[in-house]
């Protein structure tokens, strides 16, 4: 199994900026591409940005493309997505997702059935 755990989530103002890690344990070997999505309340929760094992691959909602950079040391087994420039619009909780490896290290899944582990989350709020 793998664990996943997140951090750096809180409070800032329209305009600032957050660092949010996630950092994996457990069956580390086994993963591939990670990935982060958010749930905000009452909504589903939806993707937001994916990186390949090989970390050179990425991928992002339209909604945070120039604002928002995922990343990762595979050495630390940690991802990390890096939000500027937040809006109200990106309160929600965060989830660090991981895959498990099957073929290739350069995909960046957007699914949430193409994720086999999740984190427990952690609140992003933006106040206006």
């Amino acid at each position: 199994q793998v664990q996943l755990l997140e951090s750096g989530g809180g409070w800032v103002q329209a305009g600032g900026s957050l660092r949010v890690s996630c950092v994996a344990s457990g069956r580390t070997f086994s993963i591939n591409a990670m990935g982060w999505f958010r749930q905000a309340p009452g909504k589903e929760r939806e993707f937001v940005a994916a990186i390949s094992g090989s970390a050179t691959n990425t991928a992002y909602t339209e909604h945070v493309k120039g604002r928002f950079t995922i990343s990762r040391d595979n050495a630390k087994n940690t991802v990390y997505l890096q939000m500027n420039s937040l809006k109200p619009e990106d309160t929600a909780v965060y989830y660090c997702a991981a895959g498990r490896s099957s073929g290739s290290y350069y995909v960046t899944p957007t699914t949430i059935e193409e994720y086999n582990y999740w984190g427990q989350g952690t609140q992003v709020t933006v106040s206006s």
